[in-house]
């Protein structure tokens, strides 16, 4: 398990790549907030997709709709990854976004 200042360096380095990917989307396709540990992203057909730390298993948690991913933190690709084997973060924003919100998402650096 990576250490807890490593986990928040990256938790907040995550935030900011999924915040400047929604900078430049419609609020009226996706709105998003920001409270602490959680992002709230809220679909224009409703749905609302959660993004939050869970500090103590150093994970990043999603849910959407009924639906839930756990995320750990891969160091050798540099990316979290679903511990069911469901793909990656930003994969998995992306498809949320195109499913509910009909928004192509462009992580930063794409």
């Amino acid at each position: 398990m990576i250490d807890e200042s490593h986990y928040l360096r990256i938790v907040g380095d995550t935030f900011r790549k999924i915040e400047d990917a929604l900078e430049d989307v419609d609020p009226s396709d996706i709105d998003f907030s920001s409270a602490g540990d959680v992002l709230t992203l809220t679909m224009k057909n409703g749905v609302r997709c959660i993004v939050n730390t869970q500090r103590p298993v150093r994970q990043l948690w999603v849910a959407a709709r009924a639906t839930a991913w756990h995320f750990s933190w891969d160091e050798e690709r540099k990316q979290w990854m679903d511990d069911k084997g469901r793909g990656e973060l930003f994969a998995t924003l992306v498809a949320i976004a195109k499913e509910h919100a009909g928004v192509e998402l462009k992580p930063a650096g794409t």
